[in-house]
This record gives structure tokens, sequence and C-alpha cells, in this order.
């Protein structure tokens, strides 16, 4: 059998229709098939690889990590130095109420642990979340998640939770002293890039200040600089109470986390005993992989500060085209939209024939996604649109 169909056969299924792309090598911003042909990464394994793939440094970091040693105890038990100094490098570039970390394998187990911690230090049960929004697919996570399309099959999910339109007054009004958080992406991703307004983000800060209720920032995708600041909420100027980390977190390796202030995280710890649990959370050779991206990272943006922007920029300029309806960009995760679905999957379908990696969005299936790493250069940035432009004509010739 062939690796497509021992995949196909042994490997559970998301889908009917997986890409089932055979990747042989990734390096930089490209992955390369099983025949040797090179595809420009423009998803970056859905804001992951935020510095692509293969760099040396964090290749260099895992392999001395490797050589220490690897699993040794369940989370919270012993004193790791790679966990420990990621958890003050972590909380040293956060608000000053972000100081204590806590690790886990996925940011769906952080939204989890986050939801967790707002219910035990604020004694209370309901749960704010917004349509379009996308927080993970356990099942206290699928509670939040805004689509009763993803939630139908699995209920009954978590009672106490209310979903609003993003951006609603509805949403601020609807805080009140019963209510344990509010659970919010500071920019919804997933929905096709739709930025929260400052105006509007303030306001829940205000009213979750007024009532003791926890503001929980999902930052999985927006964090580690792809916004074109290290995290959204830099560039926002808005603080929550819990902060959600994954996806680039561990440099390409699995890890996530929640954030808080020490006297929330500690309600933890009693009544009871070990009131949030688990074992691989905080692995030592991921936080070894994302403290070097981390550093990386920072260095990046000491050397310009914009770098983010102007790559952003050179995107928009050049995808222009009849049929791209908007693009929608913040920072390095933007969406070009479409008419409908099916357009859409067939130039995505047809970018990847012609060498440039892409896919959709959960809640904007009209859109096209591009999240590259974050060195991609200028001249990738114009190959890849080259590429996309190409694949939307060729599209539109077939079908006539």
């Amino acid at each position: 059998m062939t690796q497509r169909e021992l995949f196909l056969k042994h490997v559970g299924q998301t889908s009917t229709s997986p890409l089932a792309f055979e990747v042989s090598k990734a390096e930089g911003c490209h992955l390369y098939d099983t025949n040797g042909k090179k595809h420009i990464d423009l998803i970056g394994g859905i804001s992951v690889c935020n510095l692509g793939h293969g760099n040396e440094r964090i290749k260099t970091a895992v392999k001395k990590q490797l050589d220490d040693y690897m699993h040794v105890m369940v989370y919270g038990e012993s004193v790791l130095s790679p966990q420990v100094n990621y958890a003050k490098e972590i909380s040293d570039v956060l608000p000053e109420n972000l100081n204590s970390v806590y690790f886990t394998n996925s940011g769906s187990e952080a939204t989890e642990g986050a939801m967790k911690l707002a219910k035990r230090y604020t004694g209370r049960s309901k749960i704010l979340s917004f349509k379009n929004s996308y927080h993970g697919s356990t099942q206290g996570a699928l509670s939040v998640m805004g689509s009763e399309y993803w939630q139908q099959a699995y209920r009954p999910l978590l009672p106490n939770v209310y979903q609003f339109e993003y951006g609603s007054q509805a949403s601020i009004d609807a805080i009140d002293e019963q209510t344990a958080c509010i659970i919010l992406e500071p920019m919804q991703s997933e929905a096709g890039i739709q930025e929260a307004p400052k105006s509007w983000l303030e306001a829940l800060r205000k009213k979750c200040t007024e009532t003791n209720c926890l503001l929980v920032f999902d930052e999985i995708q927006t964090g580690f600089g792809r916004c074109g600041s290290l995290f959204a909420m830099n560039k926002i100027g808005v603080t929550p109470d819990i902060v959600l980390l994954g996806k680039a977190l561990g440099g390409g390796m699995p890890i996530g986390a929640f954030v808080s202030d020490k006297k929330i995280m500690d309600t933890f710890s009693t009544n009871p005993v070990l009131g949030h649990i688990t074992t691989f959370g905080g692995h030592p050779v991921c936080c070894a992989a994302g403290r070097e991206s981390l550093k990386i990272i920072q260095e990046l943006f000491e050397v310009e500060p914009d770098f983010v922007h102007r790559k952003s920029a050179l995107f928009t300029k050049q995808l222009k085209h009849n049929a791209i309806k908007k693009v929608s960009a913040y920072g390095l995760l933007i969406a070009v939209h479409f008419d409908n679905y099916d357009i859409n999957k067939k130039i995505i379908d047809q970018c990847i024939v012609n060498g440039a990696f892409t896919d959709w969005f959960l809640f904007a299936d009209n859109a096209l996604r591009i999240a590259p790493p974050l060195i991609i250069s200028e001249e990738e940035i114009l190959e890849a649109c080259n590429l996309v432009i190409q694949s939307i004509n060729e599209v539109l010739h077939a079908s006539g």
C-alpha cells in the first residue's frame, strides 16, 4: 500500500476530503512533496511555524535538551529549568498581571484550564463567548465555539454558556455578578480576519472589572508576532485577566499555556489540591524549542519593529484581481475573500498544484488563508502572490 492509502486507512480522519499532501521535507518557507516539488508554505502549520521550518537554532536547543532529559514527572511537581525559565520569559513579555504560566499540551487544553480557573476563582459558572469564534475542539472548548454546525452533534455540552455577536453591546450588558468569564479572540481568525473595535474591547474590560468577571483573551493564533506586535493585546492596549497561548508557543513543538496573575492561579492548589493537572504539559523539549523561538522573534522585532506590517502591506498590494472581493489583513494573518466556497476551494486546490500551499477558514469558507512564516522574504511574497493570481486565472478559464 502507498503512504496515502495507509494514511487513509490507519490515521483517524478529520474529513472525507483531506488535502493528503504528502510531505518529504520542510525547510524555511517551503514544503517539498515526495516528487521533490517545492511549495511555498502560505499557512505555516496554521500559525504554528512563525520562524519557518528547520530553524537551526531551534533544532540545536531541542537536541541539547534531548541529551539532558525529556519527561521525568507529571507537570508541577519537579523543578525543570526549561519550563521554569520559559515561564519567566513569557511573563517578562506580558503585562505585569500576567505573571503565572500554566503549561498545557495544546491550545484547546489551555482553553479548558482557563475556563476551570475562572470558575474556581470567581465561584461562578456563567460563561460568555462569541459567534464565529474558535477556541479548540475538546468538549469544554467546543461549548464556547461560535458555531452550532460543529456543536450540534455533541450536545449536551457545558450549561450556562451564552453566545453573542462579536462587537455587540449585548455582550457587554450580559456581564454581571454571576459571570465567571468572557472569552474572546481580540481578532477573530477563523471568521476570515475580523478585528474588534478597540472601544468595544475597552468597554468589555471596564465591565469585567466592575463585576469581578475575568476577561479571557485567546491569543493562540495572534501571539508571538503574527499580528505585528508580540501579542495583539500590545497593539490594542487592553489587558485581560487570562491569556491563552498555543500554536507558535513551541517553535514548532506541541505546547499550549494559559497565563494569569499568581493570586488567581494559586486557587488551583487548594480545595481541591491538584485542581488542574496534566502529565505532559510543559514538556522540557517543547519548552526548550519555545524559549529559543521567542528569543529569535524578539530579535527580529528589535532589528525592524515594523517588518510584519511591511510584509503584510506587500501581500495586500499584490493581491489584486476582479475575482477577489476583499483582502482582510491583521499583520501576517490574511484572508482573501471570493464569492463562495466552491470557487475558493477550486482556487486553493489549483494553488497547491501550482506550488503554493494554502487552505480556508472555518467560519469563512469563501476565504483563502495566508499566514506564512514571519521570515518570508519579499521575493517569496511576490512569488506567492503571482501563484495565487495565476491559480485564479486558471480556475476562471476552466470554468468558462
